[in-house]
């Protein structure tokens, strides 16, 4: 388990800036009263005053986002967060600019742990499920292999956020022409003895790790996603199958082992 424990309650951060890149945005903000979180662990994230409003005065709930970056200062922690605009709340997040307060509750959740029996680390995101892979490049020692995917090339730019990675695109307007999951294919192949794989991304991609990772017996850590309200266990929305019974993702994930998931397809999940 790798876990920080989060402060009680929710806590506004100031927004301090805000970056584009290409079909994403980077929130940057400040939280001057909360831990360090750990690489794979997320935040439940609320616009303070842009929330619920419009048709439907939607939206009810905060969303869930795993951290992009976390670095340490002397009044606090700045956090940066990965978002696209693809409803109500993503939209009223992706539009906050600096000076504006982010309503949080967080770290919550179980992130990555080390790779085991001195295997090296490879690390395979899509999409915005590239998030946590970024900071847990941070965490680790030296340069591990690192293989994203997107749709196409505006998508693309957020290969920026990531050191040294291999790119592949849907339509092969940018990088590798196909799937990710085929750049995986090719290093499994090659060294499927000498490490373990790290992967977040929409579920048909961690399915498809998954599977591979099962062919080729190679450990995993998924760090997969489900429909959350609350983030710490109360809600029962995230509740996931195992080949161990039920858990709650946000209490027992998000971080999951793939040799523990019959399938990656969880219900309710996408992005």
């Amino acid at each position: 388990m790798n876990r920080q424990t989060a402060p009680f309650g929710r806590r506004a951060a100031v927004v301090n800036a805000r970056e584009r890149h290409g079909a994403y945005v980077v929130i940057h903000c400040l939280d001057r009263h909360g831990p360090r979180p750990h690489a794979g662990q997320f935040y439940m994230l609320t616009a303070a005053e842009r929330w619920g409003g419009g048709e439907g005065e939607r939206p009810f709930l905060p969303r869930a986002f795993s951290v992009l970056r976390a670095k340490a200062r002397p009044d606090g922690v700045d956090l940066h967060f990965l978002i696209e605009d693809v409803g109500p709340g993503t939209k009223r997040l992706a539009e906050l600019g600096a000076g504006d307060a982010l309503l949080l509750v967080g770290p919550l959740g179980n992130g990555f742990a080390p790779p085991c029996d001195g295997r090296a680390p490879l690390l395979v995101g899509g999409g915005v499920g590239i998030a946590p892979l970024a900071i847990w490049q941070d965490e680790l020692q030296g340069n591990p292999t690192t293989l994203v995917g997107f749709r196409d090339e505006r998508h693309a730019h957020g290969a920026r956020l990531v050191k040294n990675a291999t790119v592949a695109t849907d339509d092969g307007s940018a990088g590798h022409h196909g799937l990710v999951t085929e750049l995986l294919e090719d290093e499994l192949a090659d060294a499927a003895d000498d490490v373990e794989v790290y992967a977040c991304g929409p579920p048909a991609m961690l399915e498809a790790v998954r599977e591979l990772c099962t062919d080729h017996r190679v450990p995993a850590q998924l760090a997969l996603e489900s429909g959350m309200a609350c983030g710490f266990g109360a809600c029962f929305g995230c509740v996931v199958p195992t080949v161990e019974g039920y858990v709650r993702l946000c209490v027992d994930g998000p971080v999951l082992d793939a040799a523990k998931l019959e399938s990656a397809l969880v219900a309710g999940a996408g992005h």
